[in-house]
C-alpha cells in the first residue's frame, strides 16, 4: 500500500504536450492524355477532417484563395486556367460571405499543349490556406511536378516548399510529435491504472470483491459459468467507465479540452471541487448519488443474463461513488485538459484496475483467503487519499494566480501548505490524530508507520524549499522559482556566475531568478537588443501554468554549462502564450487566424505568433534564430536530457558564428 501511495503522488504531474505541427492536406499529382499533343495536369489535395481547402475564386477580404502557377517555357503552353470541382458554397460567418470550399478532397486541372517532345516534366506550385473550426493555418506554397516520359505518366508525391521560410515542418518532427503523442497516452494509462487500485484500497470497493465473486460462484450452475459470469461483470464496469470518458470527449470536443490547463475559472472551480472532496474523504461528510438511483438500478440487476449482470455492475458504481467520485472526477480533468481521446483513455486505465479483482478472484476462489480482512485500514487509505487530494487542490489554484499574477500564493507560500498537509498527513499515520471514521487505535502496523516515515521524510525534504533550494522531486508542482518573494532564498546562492548589474539592463529586459538569465518577455525589444549585442535569440514560448515549462528551467536549465550559454551567449525571449493582461490600447491588432476577431491579451498575440510562424501551438518550444529571424537550427519541444539540450543549444550558437 505504502508503495502503491508514494507512486500515485510522484506520477501524478501533468504529462509534457510536445509541440505540434499542423500539417492537414496532402497534395499528388497525376496527367491524363487527351491526344498527342495534348494532356491534362492533375493536382489532388487530400485533407484530414474537419478541414477546409478554399476554392480559386474567393471574394476579396475572404480566405486564403488557392491558386497555381507554372513555369512556363518553349516546349508547351496553357491552355484556359485551372479548372476545379463543384465542392461546397455556404455561408462563412467568421468572413461574412458566402464561400466556396472543399473537404475531404480536392480536384483541380489544368489542361495544356506540347509544343516539343523534348518536355519531360512540367513544373508548377500551388499557394493556398486551409482553415477548420478553430484556427487558420498562414499560407503555404507546396511545389507540383508532373513528369512526362514518352507519353507515360507518373504519379507524384508532393510536400511543403522546404524553402519557406516559416515551414519548420520535418518527417523526424512529425514522427517524434507521433511517439510523444502516444507516450503522453500510456501516461495517462498508466496513472488512471494506478489510481484504479487507489480506488480499490477504499471502503466502498475493497468489500465488495468478496462479496460479488461469492455471489456468482454461488450463483452459477458450475464453476466456469461463475467465471464466465464475472469476467462480464468486469467488461461491464470498464464499458461503464469508458462511455463516462467517451462522454466527456464527445460533450466538451476533443481540440477545445487542451485549453482547460491555463483557465482561470477552470483552475478555481477544481480547487474547489477537490477541497470538498478531500473534506468528505477526511470523514466531514459523504457524498453520495440519490439513493434512488441505486434502488432502480439495483431492481433492474435481478433481470439475470447480460442485462442483470450490466446493471449490477452500474449499482456498483453508484453505490461507491462516494469513494471513486473524487478520484474519477480528478482523472477526467487531467485527462481532458491534455485533449483527443485522453479521457477515454483515462477511463479504460482506471476501470480496469477496478475490474481486474474480480475477473482474477472468479477464476481463483481460494486467493479470496490471502485477502486482509476490512477494517480500520480501509479509512486510513480512505483518509491518505483525501490528504493526497487536498495537496493537489493548491496546484490548480496556484495555476489561476500564476495566470493572473496576483502573488498570492507564491512559491514559498505553496511549499509551506504542502508542509503542513504532509507534515499532518506523517502526524496522523503515527496515530496522534484520530478522524471521525477512524476505529480505535490500540498499536500501529508495521506498513503504517513505515508509510509514515516515508511521508515524514518527505515533509522534511521540502522544508529547504522555503529557502530557496530546487526541490526536483516535486519541480513540476510549486511556483517558479521566480514567483517567490525571495528568488534567490536565505543562503540560495545564484546559479551560475557572472551576474548582470540590475543597473545596466536594457530597455524592456530583467533578470529571471534565480538563473539571473537577462530576459525579454517582448519579442521586438529582445530582437533589437540581440542585433545590438550581435548574439543569436532563443525564443522560449512558455506558459505561466505550463508545468514542463517549470521543469525545463528548474531541471535543465541550471545545469552549469546550459546555464553558461543561456546567460552569457545568447538573447533569451519568454514568451507567455498565457498571459491575460490585455495589450496596451492602440496595440490592439487583427487576429490573422480568425479574421474579424481583434487580439486583446498579451498571450494571444504570442499565441498567434508561434502558431503562423512555427506552425506550433504548444509549450515549451524553443528556437533559436540568428539576428535576420532565420532558424539556426530545427526547434525542439519538452527535452528533459540535459546532454540532448545542451547539444541542441551548442549547435544553434555554433550555426551562428559561422
Amino acid at each position: 500500500m505504502k508503495k502503491l501511495l508514494i507512486t500515485l503522488l510522484v506520477v501524478a504531474s501533468s504529462i509534457a504536450v510536445k509541440a505540434q505541427i499542423l500539417d492537414p492536406i496532402k497534395w499528388s499529382t497525376s496527367l491524363e492524355k487527351i491526344s498527342e499533343t495534348e494532356y491534362v495536369l492533375i493536382a489532388e489535395a487530400k485533407l484530414e477532417k474537419g478541414w477546409h481547402l478554399y476554392s480559386q475564386n474567393v471574394p476579396d477580404d475572404g480566405p486564403i484563395p488557392t491558386s497555381f502557377s507554372f513555369e512556363t517555357n518553349e516546349h508547351f503552353e496553357l491552355i484556359g486556367n485551372a479548372s476545379e470541382e463543384e465542392g461546397h458554397t455556404e455561408f462563412e460567418p467568421a468572413f461574412d460571405m458566402k464561400v466556396k470550399y472543399f473537404d475531404t478532397k480536392a480536384e483541380f486541372k489544368q489542361r495544356i499543349k506540347i509544343l516539343s517532345n523534348e518536355l519531360s516534366v512540367v513544373k508548377g506550385e500551388v499557394e493556398f490556406g486551409v482553415c477548420n473550426d478553430m484556427q487558420c493555418l498562414p499560407p503555404t506554397t507546396v511545389d507540383l511536378n508532373f513528369k512526362i516520359r514518352e507519353g507515360s505518366v507518373e504519379n507524384n508525391d508532393t510536400s511543403a516548399d522546404k524553402d519557406n521560410e516559416n515551414a519548420t515542418t520535418t518527417k523526424e518532427t512529425q514522427e517524434d510529435n507521433k511517439d510523444e503523442s502516444k507516450k503522453g497516452l500510456w501516461s495517462i494509462f498508466i496513472i488512471a491504472f494506478i489510481s484504479g487500485f487507489a480506488a480499490l484500497l477504499t471502503p466502498c470497493v475493497f468489500p465488495m470483491i468478496p462479496m460479488t465473486v461469492s455471489f456468482f460462484t454461488k450463483q452459477s450452475k458450475n464453476k466456469a459459468a461463475g467465471i464466465r459470469n464475472a469476467i462480464i461483470y468486469g467488461l461491464a464496469i470498464i464499458i461503464i467507465y469508458v462511455l463516462l470518458g467517451t462522454a466527456v470527449t464527445a460533450i466538451f470536443g476533443a481540440s477545445a479540452l487542451n485549453e482547460l490547463a491555463t483557465n482561470v475559472w477552470f483552475n478555481v472551480i477544481f480547487f474547489l471541487l477537490l477541497v470538498v472532496f478531500a473534506v468528505s474523504f477526511l470523514g466531514a461528510f459523504e457524498l453520495t448519488l440519490p439513493s434512488s438511483w441505486a434502488t432502480k438500478v439495483d431492481s433492474q440487476a435481478d433481470r439475470g443474463g447480460f442485462i442483470g449482470i450490466f446493471f449490477m455492475a452500474l449499482a456498483l458504481a453508484i453505490v461507491s461513488f462516494s469513494c471513486t467520485g473524487p478520484i474519477v472526477g480528478y482523472l477526467l480533468v487531467e485527462a481532458a485538459s491534455k485533449g483527443g481521446i485522453a479521457p477515454i483513455i483515462g477511463m479504460l486505465g482506471f476501470s480496469s484496475a477496478i475490474a481486474l479483482p474480480f475477473a482474477l478472484f472468479a477464476a481463483f476462489p481460494g486467493w479470496l483467503n490471502s485477502l486482509p480482512k476490512s477494517g480500520g485500514w480501509l479509512n486510513t487509505v480512505k483518509v491518505v487519499l483525501g490528504f493526497l487530494e487536498l495537496a493537489l487542490a493548491f496546484k490548480f489554484l496556484s495555476n489561476a494566480d500564476l495566470v493572473l499574477e496576483l502573488h498570492w500564493l507564491e512559491r514559498e507560500v505553496f511549499i509551506a501548505i504542502w508542509i503542513a498537509i504532509f507534515g499532518t498527513l506523517a502526524y496522523y499515520l503515527f496515530g496522534k490524530i484520530q478522524l471521525p471514521h477512524d476505529s480505535p487505535l490500540t498499536h500501529i502496523s508495521v506498513g503504517r508507520f513505515s508509510l509514515g516515515l516515508i511521508v515524514l521524510s518527505f515533509t522534511i525534504y521540502m522544508i529547504p524549499g522555503l529557502w530557496g533550494a530546487p526541490l526536483n522531486l516535486i519541480s513540476a508542482f510549486p511556483p517558479p522559482q521566480h514567483y517567490s518573494e525571495s528568488p534567490y532564498g536565505v543562503g540560495f546562492s545564484k546559479l551560475g556566475g557572472g551576474t548582470a548589474n540590475h543597473s545596466e539592463l536594457p530597455e524592456g529586459a530583467h533578470l529571471m531568478a534565480p538563473h539571473d538569465i537577462i530576459t525579454f518577455n517582448d519579442y521586438d525589444k529582445g530582437l533589437a537588443y540581440a542585433q545590438k549585442v550581435g548574439k543569436p535569440i532563443m525564443i522560449d514560448f512558455t506558459g505561466k501554468a505550463c508545468v514542463n515549462c517549470r521543469k525545463m528551467e528548474q531541471n535543465v536549465w541550471p545545469k552549469e554549462r546550459v546555464l553558461n550559454i543561456l546567460k552569457h551567449k545568447i538573447i533569451l525571449i519568454s514568451l507567455y502564450v498565457d498571459d491575460k493582461r490585455p495589450l496596451p490600447p492602440g496595440e490592439e491588432v487583427e487576429s490573422k487566424l480568425e479574421p474579424g476577431k481583434k487580439l486583446k491579451y498579451i498571450g494571444k498575440k504570442w499565441s498567434e505568433f508561434q502558431t503562423i510562424r512555427y506552425k506550433a501551438n504548444t509549450q515549451p518550444f524553443y528556437v533559436l534564430i540568428d539576428n535576420n529571424e532565420e532558424n539556426l537550427i530545427d526547434p525542439i519541444a519538452y527535452t528533459p536530457n540535459v546532454d540532448e539540450y545542451y547539444a541542441w543549444l551548442k549547435k544553434g550558437v555554433e550555426n551562428f558564428k559561422k
